[in-house]
């Protein structure tokens, strides 16, 4: 797909935070973008959007093309940037959006949920994103990227060229960018620093914070041994996603307080309000994406005869959450001695 870069739509559907911050980088970069959002977001960003990042790079966007109500139906690219528990709502809103030459990007967590938007449009052409950052509203439009890694974009064979050509027209300080031939090994090795997401929500405290108690890590620890077998098992070589090799990052996490600041750094070099996407779910009753998180883990090791109760145990922990929405506003964090005793005893 050779375009001009004024010829560039592209349409970002579904913009929370990673959303908005993916459509303010787009238009930094003087490039067609539209987004899709709730009102109460675009309410926010009628006076702009701030973007701005923890190495300190930052700007300033006018949102003011952002939103104009226009029915084309022929987006180069549109992004799709909604939680997979609502990826099949999206799939009908955005029908009118999408042209016989659109490129979908889906930028989910977890694996998966491609394949819903592969049945809904089999003649276009899909390709996956990786996101492996955390972005935070500062305040009311300013979203700020407060952890390390480049988003990844898939690199299919017979389309190398345009993977090449949206990573080109992409990349900067704000947004790093790469390409990917190996999508499915880099989604597992994603999924393997995903699986502490509902810990994060669980402990309802920052990321950081989080990190910094042993106990934390220990389950955290649990959960990825646990995805080791099942990658192994199925013959995934998991590339490095992280300054370790993702069989080492176990280890890492079970050091003790004083080791684990000493050689995990860039773990800890994370902006202090950094939280899950799964807190901000569950902090606000809504449905959570564990079944594409932790739930494929549990789902591959029943497939292979591998036990995986560290993940399961988490599993129904969420989800009896979920079945108690009117209660999640009051409900107390789990302490770390307590969640790694839950599974402890779960093993026994």
């Amino acid at each position: 797909m050779q375009l001009k870069l004024q010829e560039q739509s592209h349409l970002v559907f579904g913009a929370g935070l990673i959303g908005c911050y993916l459509g303010g980088v787009l238009s930094a970069r003087g490039l067609n973008v539209q987004l899709v959002c709730r009102p109460s977001i675009q309410q926010k960003l009628l006076d702009g959007m701030q973007l701005s990042d923890y190495l300190g790079h930052k700007t300033t966007i006018s949102t003011s093309s952002l939103f104009t109500q226009e029915t084309r139906q022929n987006y180069a690219f549109i992004w799709l940037t909604v939680k997979c528990t609502g990826i099949t709502q999206a799939l009908l809103d955005m029908q009118a959006h999408v042209g016989p030459q659109t490129v979908i990007l889906c930028c989910q967590n977890g694996l998966g949920s491609e394949d819903l938007v592969k049945q809904h449009f089999p003649n276009n052409l899909i390709l996956r994103v990786m996101v492996p950052f955390n972005v935070v509203e500062l305040k009311a439009g300013h979203f700020h990227r407060g952890s390390q890694g480049h988003l990844t974009i898939e690199s299919i064979l017979g389309n190398e060229h345009l993977t090449q050509f949206l990573v080109s027209l992409l990349n900067g300080d704000l947004l790093p960018v790469a390409g990917c031939e190996q999508m499915s090994a880099l989604l597992w090795a994603k999924l393997q620093l995903n699986l502490g997401n509902c810990v994060n929500a669980l402990a309802d405290i920052p990321v950081k914070a989080m990190l910094e108690q042993r106990d934390y890590r220990l389950v955290i620890a649990k959960l990825m041994q646990e995805l080791l077998l099942v990658t192994q098992a199925l013959g995934i070589a998991l590339p490095r996603v992280t300054s370790v090799p993702a069989s080492w990052i176990p280890s890492i996490l079970r050091l003790p307080n004083f080791l684990f600041k000493r050689v995990a750094n860039s773990m800890l070099a994370i902006d202090p309000n950094v939280r899950t996407s799964m807190w901000w779910d569950v902090s606000q009753g809504k449905a959570t994406e564990i079944d594409y998180l932790n739930g494929v883990i549990v789902e591959q090791g029943q497939r292979l005869n591998i036990a995986c109760p560290a993940n399961n145990t988490l599993v129904q922990i969420i989800k009896a959450l979920n079945d108690q929405t009117q209660q999640i506003a009051n409900r107390p964090p789990i302490a770390a001695s307590k969640l790694l005793n839950l599974l402890n005893n779960t093993h026994k």
